[in-house]
């Protein structure tokens, strides 16, 4: 259907090469030299498997890039492009208390549902219009464990730091707001403040 489409790259990270042609995207999990050509055959097709699965069940709960197929011989997803505007770069300029509460109440859904991102920062999410997608689900994985949903807080909060210094703490508590809508918040926010005194201690050690 694309083939008279030029395929562009639109991004180049450790594991894979993102290129965009029409109204798809192309992730290609790259081979790794360092391992052992079966041992990286056997990761980047579990990891393929992986990410397949759960964007199938993600697109059912809440916004994320539609799966169009994927090759796990060949390690490659051909999924929906979101045009829209990649939060890390505008959550300053927008609403970023009610934005960072509609974060929030998505990121449970996701969590209700098992499904851990993996990678949550703002550059892995993106605004379309009024809604907000997750995108990058390449770390993600399934788990009812509390500790790897409050690991996934936990890494949105030191991207809120990061990227958002000045207004990361305002947002992040609106993010815990949304997120307060979880079934399972009380528990997941528990073990969130012992991940927290965690880092501390190992920071300060």
């Amino acid at each position: 259907m694309y083939n008279n489409m030029k395929e562009i790259v639109i991004g180049r990270g450790a594991e894979a090469i993102i290129t965009k042609k029409g109204k798809t995207v192309l992730k290609d999990r790259i081979e790794k030299s360092y391992r052992y050509p079966d041992l990286d055959k056997k990761i980047r097709k579990l990891r393929t498997r992986s990410e397949a699965r759960i964007l199938e069940k993600a697109q059912k709960i809440t916004n994320v890039p539609k799966l169009i197929s994927s090759d796990e011989v060949k390690a490659k997803i051909e999924m929906e492009f979101i045009r829209g505007l990649k939060l890390a770069d505008h959550l300053e300029k927008l609403d970023y208390q009610k934005m960072s509460e509609k974060i929030g109440k998505e990121l449970a859904k996701l969590h209700d549902s098992d499904i851990i991102h993996g990678d949550l920062t703002t550059s892995n999410i993106i605004l379309k219009e009024k809604d907000i997608y997750f995108i990058d689900f390449g770390l993600g994985f399934h788990s009812s464990r509390k500790e790897d949903k409050a690991v996934d807080l936990h890494l949105i909060k030191q991207a809120l730091e990061a990227k958002h210094p000045t207004i990361n703490e305002v947002a992040f508590k609106a993010l815990i707001k949304g997120y307060k809508t979880s079934k399972n918040q009380k528990a997941t926010l528990a073990q969130f403040d012992k991940v927290e005194r965690r880092g501390r201690y190992k920071a300060n050690y």
